[in-house]
């Protein structure tokens, strides 16, 4: 047996040491293995997070920079909640969906693949701006419970971000559903909008761009030129889908007609945002 000096290195590690490290290294690798064999799941999970989070955070970084963060989170929180609602409305149908994405100051999107239904992708195109109604109408409850003019803010940005989605053009969720739609039906709402509006103070010109907007696909529906899956459509099938879009613009207008008068500086009621 060989001695060494107090305080002296082997040179070589003995060589059971060495395999004992080796083993020890082998055997950490083959849990961590099975580890994430079983629980690829969650290794799922996490991608599609991180493919979510690292949009919505630039996003988020952006908006604060421009708007502050008080005003970006809001803005950000609506977005998601607008997408999740596209989301959900993909899985309820079962069709594929990916989780959605963001683009700075250009909002988000939510892919998936389309229907074969021409009024489940109306309904799958009509429940971000539903969601958005929801979120609208709940923080304008707040407000009035809590007479703070931030949240009556919030429920008028909601109102406004998912009125201007409606818009019946694409790339807007409007452009899908006003294929769908029966185009009687979409002229007397359109008159019924634009005396709504008038009633509520609501500026005639926004009513007027989504009526305009809306025009060339109603003309279009009159000659028969139209998504080819509207054939399939039975006319109790358009009804439903023009009353669920014309009730969520009128819900959309009074909720951002009513807390607009209170978020906006100098009207009465408001308070310090």
């Amino acid at each position: 047996m060989e001695y060494l000096p107090p305080g002296a290195e082997p040179e070589n590690e003995p060589p059971k040491q060495a395999q004992r490290r080796r083993t020890g290294i082998g055997a950490l690798l083959a849990a961590l293995l099975a580890f994430l064999l079983k629980f690829k799941f969650l290794l799922l999970v996490g991608a599609k997070f991180f493919a979510i989070s690292w949009t919505f955070l630039l996003s988020l970084w952006v908006y604060v920079v421009i708007f502050g963060w008080r005003l970006a989170v809001v803005i950000m929180l609506l977005l998601l909640a607008h997408e999740l609602g596209h989301y959900f409305a993909f899985r309820v149908y079962g069709l594929p969906a990916r989780l959605p994405a963001f683009v700075p100051l250009l909002g988000a999107f939510t892919a998936g693949a389309p229907p074969d239904d021409l009024e489940q992708d109306a309904y799958i195109a009509l429940a971000g701006p539903l969601v958005g109604l929801g979120l609208a109408a709940v923080c304008y409850v707040i407000g009035s419970e809590s007479q703070d003019r931030f949240w009556f803010a919030c429920a008028d940005l909601s109102a406004f971000l998912n009125l201007f989605n409606m818009i019946p053009m694409p790339p807007f969720d409007g452009g899908r559903i006003i294929g769908a739609l029966w185009p009687p039906l979409w002229i007397v709402g359109f008159a019924l909008f634009v005396a709504f509006a008038i009633l509520l103070h609501i500026p005639i010109l926004f009513v007027l761009i989504i009526g305009l907007l809306g025009l060339p696909a109603m003309l279009a529906a009159w000659r028969g030129h139209v998504d080819p899956r509207a054939a399939h459509m039975t006319l109790g099938a358009r009804v439903r889908v023009s009353l669920w879009y014309l009730a969520t613009l009128l819900g959309l207008f009074f909720v951002m007609a009513q807390s607009h008068l209170i978020a906006t500086p100098g009207s009465a009621g408001a308070g310090a945002w």
